[in-house]
């Protein structure tokens, strides 16, 4: 791959707009629900999924049930999505103020990350 074409690829992915918001991890036979901001919901998702499988997650009580019932029996879902323009900008402020509007629609959650 020549000089130019990477840094066409390096620009689209510093560019790119990936899919920001509230997460939401929920155990299907406890109803357990766990909420969590992210800045690339897909990444969040893989991480968290390989932090739980590895028997490696940050959230004791979210890897315990995940280990009890196992993967299949957990949803794992956006639950509100950020609509933003620019990526460049930092958004945490707005993620945090979202996740707080969540917590507040379910007083049964709990945060993904402490």
């Amino acid at each position: 791959m020549d000089i130019k074409r990477k840094k066409e690829l390096l620009d689209a992915w510093k560019n790119r707009c990936p899919e920001m918001g509230v997460i939401s991890i929920r155990c299907k036979i406890t109803g357990d629900l766990f909420l969590g901001i992210s800045k690339d919901t897909r990444a969040d998702f893989n991480s968290n999924r390989f932090k739980l499988a590895a028997n490696g997650h940050p959230n004791k009580q979210l890897q315990e049930l995940w280990d009890l019932h196992g993967e299949n029996h957990f949803e794992l879902s956006i639950a509100k999505v950020l609509e933003y323009e620019d990526p460049a900008d930092d958004h945490t402020e707005e993620l945090k103020t979202l996740l707080e509007i969540c917590l507040e629609e379910a007083p049964e959650a709990r945060r993904i990350w402490r």
